[in-house]
């Protein structure tokens, strides 16, 4: 791995991208500073996050057109940044991609709440058609594809499983936006567009050696919770096993209800089974009367079973190892890492290792409220798209 650093703000990886951040809030200068390095590394496109804790989505868009009008532009609000230096609060990063090694295309679909799910399926053909007409064929050997979705809107699930429907054989990944846990409003913003209830899906073409990959830290265990009183659609349960859903969680990891938090669920997930596999259904949050919400869907007659955490930082560790040895060494990583990790690692004392772990990796994304692989949303899960260097894949 060849990084350079050239400033405090700003590092150049070997494969070309190049990633700057800031923690404050003069959007102008920020902006300018992203401009200078467009234009110096010939960047076609940037993905940008950041912290509505510091920056307005509005007043973070409106820099970038005035000062980068034809750097186009795609991103989404945080729940946590991912940045060189490691993890952090109250920043904004962006991620530039040039030219020379990277050609993307994007497209935002808005009111996915009364959206159809064909109506994504034929954007994503679209955007594969324009991706085509860019390239001068039609290839899915060394493309990927980037979601980010509003974090509150419910329909994570159906969108993931729409964009994949269309991509082929093409890997997707991607988080779902935050709001620095307020759980008030996600936004995003593509091109000079901010919204939200809106999805943004990026595909990208590269030679540039990558590979695709998830990790997570929990095994199931055999304390089990059916839902028997849900409201699907709001993604809130009331029930498990025919009682009160926070009373009867609590009892089975041993808490007492009242005393529930966020950091409680993140220590103490539950899992479903579905293929085979055991995939994450993380709470959100308890409501006054009990009622459980959730960051994934959920339903009357899912059985959920208690996970129990294994250690993060090795899990987490054992994973980079994999994927250094699939790539030949790994030069940076696009990360998208739930929140929920974030919070049982400070609750477990072991943040500074998991930061430390992302920085030597050169680790570089947000954390979510939810996160996209394949046709998978997940919970509680950090996936990864970490590119090897030019020089290796020659």
């Amino acid at each position: 791995m060849r990084r350079t650093r050239l400033a405090s703000s700003r590092t150049r990886y070997a494969c070309g991208l190049s990633a700057l951040t800031t923690d404050e809030p003069d959007m102008d200068a920020f902006a300018k500073a992203i401009a200078l390095e467009a234009a110096a590394i010939d960047a076609g496109f940037a993905l940008l996050f950041f912290s509505q804790s510091l920056v307005e989505a509005d007043t973070l868009s409106r820099a970038l057109m005035s000062h980068a009008p034809a750097l186009h532009h795609a991103g989404c609000s945080t729940a946590g940044e991912i940045t060189p230096q490691g993890l952090e609060d109250g920043h904004v990063l962006a991620m530039l991609l040039p030219s020379a090694a990277f050609t993307a295309v994007s497209v935002m679909v808005d009111d996915l709440s009364s959206s159809g799910m064909d109506r994504i399926t034929s954007e994503v053909e679209a955007l594969r058609r324009s991706l085509r007409a860019r390239l001068g064929c039609d290839r899915t050997k060394g493309t990927f594809a980037l979601c980010f979705i509003d974090g509150l809107c419910y329909a994570e699930e159906a969108v993931s499983s729409a964009i994949h429907w269309g991509l082929d054989d093409i890997p997707l990944l991607g988080g779902s936006a935050g709001d620095d846990l307020k759980f008030e409003t996600t936004r995003l913003i593509s091109n000079g567009d901010v919204t939200s209830d809106s999805a943004i899906i990026v595909l990208i073409a590269t030679e540039i050696p990558f590979h695709v990959f998830k990790t997570d830290n929990f095994v199931p265990t055999d304390e089990k919770l059916v839902v028997t009183s849900a409201d699907p659609d709001h993604r809130i349960v009331r029930e498990f096993n025919a009682t009160n859903a926070a009373e009867e969680y609590a009892a089975s990891v041993g808490i007492v209800a009242q005393t529930l938090t966020p950091l409680s669920f993140a220590s103490h997930p539950v899992v479903v089974k579905v293929g085979g596999e055991y995939y994450c259904r993380s709470i959100q949050k308890m409501h006054p009367d009990g009622s459980l919400s959730f960051f994934c869907a959920i339903d009357d007659g899912v059985v959920l079973s208690i996970a129990q955490p294994k250690d993060m930082v090795e899990s987490t560790r054992a994973a980079l190892r994999d994927v250094e040895e699939r790539l030949g060494g790994i030069d940076m990583i696009l990360g998208f890492d739930c929140v929920l990790r974030r919070l049982d690692a400070h609750n477990r004392q072991v943040f500074r290792d998991i930061s430390e772990l992302y920085r030597v990796n050169n680790v570089i994304g947000f954390g979510t409220y939810g996160e996209q692989y394949r046709s998978m949303h997940l919970n509680q899960t950090f996936t990864g798209i970490a590119f090897g260097e030019r020089q290796a894949a020659e």
